[in-house]
């Protein structure tokens, strides 16, 4: 049976992100079955996941409530569609669910299907608003260096990682970016203040470059996490905002990896009172249960777009599933696993333990950097402590932390270029963590005995 799905997979199923000639080879890891923070793949090994899924199992696998809810509104209502006048109850209780929860300054949701098509809406929003401003000029966006903003047609370019552009034509004419706030790699990276002026000048810069009467709006994570869970000192994110709000462009936040608690607070923005002009969700909002994601909206933008009561046409942009009644049910559920329920409550009580877990590994061999925030978090592979030089790209040493990891019964993310990320369940207990940093340290126990490895390092 196993192999039959096998080379089923091989023949018909593309995978993301992958190399496709690589995938007809190696074939699939077929996962069977969760249970908590754990995972049972199809020959019965159990294995810690550490990466909740991709991002976004924040809950944990297997709550019988979720599945309850989702059930429930399966049978009562499956499927509605959100177009015209058209509503269901689950969607516009999440609506109002979702303006109680994020920053003060949204107002307003739109429901996509997940990040990527989210911030595609964002895009087309904030077009939609400069043009009715009677501003048509202002149609360029500016992101961050390693930052990540999803693999749609506009997000890809967006996004600042190779991968997402390579022989797709991107990022378009009208998307820049500016230094990413690489605090490990900054030659002041311990002076935040340092770090924070640092990237408010380079947004001003890149702004009188293009010319204010261009640019649209500003791009960011809290964290970056696809380009390697960077971690901007406390501070940055305001002062983002403020710089935005001077220069007159709008500050669009993309919380779809940082939100519903895995950074400590509900929001990221919420630690540091940041109010943004849009914001995105998704992952953590059904967490993972069902596909889903959000527009955030100021009442600004939206009152922009709104138009006046003389003009009947309609705002062109919508999608099938937008708010589908069963994914709306389960995110009403996760989230209240999230507030009444604990776990933003534990994962808060829990996240020292994952930060001291972390910074323990800075004493080991190939551990240059440690940084977290909340439950996000990353171990940065070098070479060489003190030049902080990468390995080779030759060594494939990616390749070599997957494989020697998932041996040791955990997964998590091992990025191309040496660093490794962790984003733990909310549901995480002390033991987990326990679990968790003793297979990651045999893992580059493991990893560090290989010859070529050691070559590298002497």
């Amino acid at each position: 049976m196993q192999d039959d799905l096998i080379e089923l997979d091989k023949r018909y199923y593309i995978h993301p992100v992958i190399n496709y000639r690589a995938h007809e080879k190696r074939g699939a890891t077929i996962i069977k079955s969760g249970d908590g923070a754990y995972l049972t793949d199809i020959e019965g090994n159990t294995l810690l996941d550490a990466f909740s899924g991709l991002w976004c199992v924040n809950t944990g696998y297997g709550h019988e409530s979720i599945v309850e809810a989702a059930q429930e509104q399966m049978r009562t209502l499956p499927y509605a569609t959100g177009y015209f006048h058209f509503a269901s109850e689950p969607a516009i209780k999440l609506a109002a669910k979702l303006v109680e929860i994020t920053p003060s300054s949204l107002q307003h949701v739109f429901f996509s299907m997940g990040g990527s098509d989210a911030v595609d809406s964002a895009i087309r929003f904030i077009v939609h608003y400069f043009n009715s401003l009677g501003k048509p000029t202002k149609k360029q966006f500016i992101s961050i260096e390693r930052g990540y903003h999803g693999s749609s047609s506009q997000g890809a370019g967006l996004t600042a990682l190779p991968v997402f552009h390579n022989n797709f034509d991107l990022p378009l004419p009208n998307q820049h970016k500016i230094a990413c706030p690489y605090s490990y790699r900054l030659a002041h990276g311990h002076d935040a203040d340092a770090v924070i002026t640092e990237s408010v000048a380079a947004l001003k810069s890149k702004v009188d470059e293009i010319g204010v009467d261009n640019v649209a709006a500003f791009f960011c994570e809290p964290i970056i996490g696809s380009g390697g869970v960077i971690v901007p000192p406390k501070g940055w994110l305001k002062a983002m905002q403020e710089c935005c709000n001077e220069l007159g462009i709008l500050f669009v936040v993309d919380e779809v990896i940082t939100g519903f608690g895995r950074t400590g607070t509900m929001f990221a923005s919420e630690a540091e009172d940041v109010q943004p002009d849009l914001m995105t969700v998704a992952k953590g909002l059904t967490a993972g249960y069902a596909p889903m994601g959000a527009v955030m909206m100021s009442d600004h933008v939206y009152q922009t777009i709104a138009g006046s009561e003389s003009n009947s046409a309609p705002v062109g942009h919508g999608f099938t599933y937008s708010a589908h009644p069963v994914s709306a049910a389960i995110a009403l559920e996760v989230i209240r696993l999230y507030e009444e329920g604990g776990l933003l409550e534990n994962a808060q009580k829990v996240a020292p333990f994952f930060e001291q877990g972390l910074q323990a590994l800075l004493d080991h061999p190939l551990v240059g950097d440690a940084r977290s925030r909340g439950l996000l978090g990353a171990l940065e592979l070098v070479c060489d402590k003190q030049t902080k030089a990468q390995f080779d790209p030759s060594l494939k040493l990616p390749e070599k932390i997957s494989d020697a990891a998932y041996k040791n019964r955990v997964i998590f993310r091992s990025f191309a270029d040496g660093i490794l990320g962790f984003a733990p369940a909310l549901c995480y207990r002390e033991e987990d963590f326990a679990i968790l940093f003793e297979r990651v340290k045999k893992t580059l126990d493991e990893v560090l005995a290989d010859p070529d490895v050691q070559a590298a390092i002497s």
